[in-house]
């Protein structure tokens, strides 16, 4: 059949207030034109993030009433970890409370000052992370990652020629962990092939540098990599993803992501002298080595989560359903980085608001538009979420400026998707008057989350 169904029946129901374009408008202007500070209950299509908005099953909602709460050795801890193993083959497996909670705790036992980690594209968290200890994230993704029109089956790929000419040319001293992100969250939600992550465990092999994957969206990624990779068709998501994560030292991991799960994450590694040195600063900042920051229920729901992930009906629909809304937004000229991804959608805010100069912030100024017109809440990713200053003070831009549209899993319908469609369109009727935007306050760091903007 062409028609691709939702693989599952929606058994409860979350109203969605439905409010007009005056209301939102007011809302902005309180929220400081930042979409982050906008009221949840004001939002009517909330694709600002598919971190830890996902629909949980109700064999989720069963695994939660089967957590063990036990301080230490909770019977749920050991549910989780064998779910883990079984996917990533990792020797380790430390639970944290969320993603960037396995960086902070990975980066501050391995990275010191004047440290330098490679990946195909770090994002805001993983970055802002290493930056905090002193070091520098370099991103060496592949030309055609950073071009929104250019077609490529694995736009994701880190450069393998650049990152061995990095290897070549930095003191190994300086290079504490290379990594790769799957899928590429900066870069579009682009998947990497498994000849790409193969060639990065070879070079760090080579070279005597841990190889870490940021994995959370890596079964996505093996269902791309199954779709479009020679040879992997007749395999399995699961048996793809387990040989991806064979090809590494270890992982860190949000399982608000690809696990289904509101809450929650992991560090995996199979470094024996490492992984004292992570359980002490786990204890410190987190908690005890077999609840790392979680409730036991949420480790149960992260246990099952990782069972309903790799089924191949739910990815079919996953990656159609989002490739629907890339689509749709190409055919009414919308200008998206293409091909569609797995997680989200990313308008080039370049060449949909083409009046708007860099400064003039076009990204924030489209994700203010799409809530002002219709109540949709996407995510800046450019000059707000990754510009920077140089040692003149000069404005440096990143290559692209995007709006993301990250799709929560199991949550919308394809009518929801349609009214963002028919928001877009109206929206591209008017964008000569959506006017640009200036930061009228900032934080040092992560300023996307609570800078406060104000209208040219």
């Amino acid at each position: 059949m062409k028609t691709i169904i939702e693989p599952f029946r929606i058994k409860s129901l979350e109203p969605i207030k439905i409010t007009d374009r005056a209301y939102r408008r007011a809302a902005l202007e309180n929220a400081g034109y930042n979409v982050f500070a906008l009221r949840a209950d004001d939002v009517m299509i909330d694709l600002l993030t598919d971190s830890g908005t996902s629909a949980m099953s109700a064999m989720q909602w069963s695994a939660v009433m089967m957590g063990d709460e036990s301080y230490a050795g909770a019977s749920s801890f050991y549910r989780f970890e064998a779910a883990v193993r079984h996917i990533t083959g990792c020797k380790h497996i430390i639970p944290v409370h969320q993603g960037r909670a396995a960086e902070k705790i990975l980066f501050s036992t391995m990275v010191k000052p004047g440290d330098v980690v490679p990946s195909n594209c770090h994002f805001d968290t993983t970055r802002a992370n290493i930056e905090a200890r002193g070091a520098e994230a370099v991103d060496l993704v592949i030309r055609e990652g950073l071009d929104p029109r250019a077609k490529h089956p694995f736009k994701g790929n880190i450069d393998l020629e650049r990152l061995e000419q990095f290897f070549a040319t930095t003191p190994r001293s300086r290079v504490p962990l290379c990594m790769i992100t799957v899928t590429n969250n900066t870069g579009g939600g682009q998947p990497v092939s498994m000849e790409n992550i193969r060639g990065m465990s070879r070079l760090a092999r080579k070279y005597g540098v841990p190889f870490y994957i940021d994995a959370c969206r890596f079964a996505e990624n093996a269902y791309f990599i199954k779709l479009r990779e020679p040879g992997y068709g007749d395999k399995t998501p699961e048996q793809i993803a387990q040989e991806m994560f064979s090809l590494s030292d270890g992982c860190t991991m949000s399982a608000k992501k690809d696990a289904f799960a509101n809450m929650g994450g992991w560090i995996g590694t199979n470094d024996d002298d490492l992984v004292q040195q992570l359980r002490n600063l786990l204890i410190l900042t987190e908690g005890f080595p077999t609840y790392g920051g979680l409730a036991g229920r949420d480790l149960d729901a992260i246990a099952q989560g990782l069972k309903e992930v790799v089924d191949e009906q739910y990815l079919r629909y996953r990656i159609a359903s989002t490739a629907y809304l890339g689509n749709g937004l190409l055919q009414r000229g919308i200008q998206i980085v293409e091909p569609p991804g797995g997680h989200a959608v990313y308008i080039d805010a370049l060449s949909t608001l083409p009046h708007l100069k860099r400064h003039e912030l076009p990204g924030q100024a489209l994700a203010c538009a799409l809530y002002e017109y219709g109540g949709i809440r996407g995510c800046e990713i450019g000059t707000v979420m990754f510009g920077k200053k140089d040692a003149q003070g000069n404005d440096v831009y990143p290559a692209m400026e995007l709006v993301r549209l990250a799709i929560p899993r199991r949550v919308y319908t394809q009518s929801h998707i349609d009214y963002v469609l028919e928001v877009c369109e109206e929206m591209m009727r008017e964008r000569d008057s959506i006017g640009g935007m200036r930061i009228a306050w900032e934080p040092p760091a992560l300023r996307h989350f609570t800078a406060r903007f104000e209208r040219r």
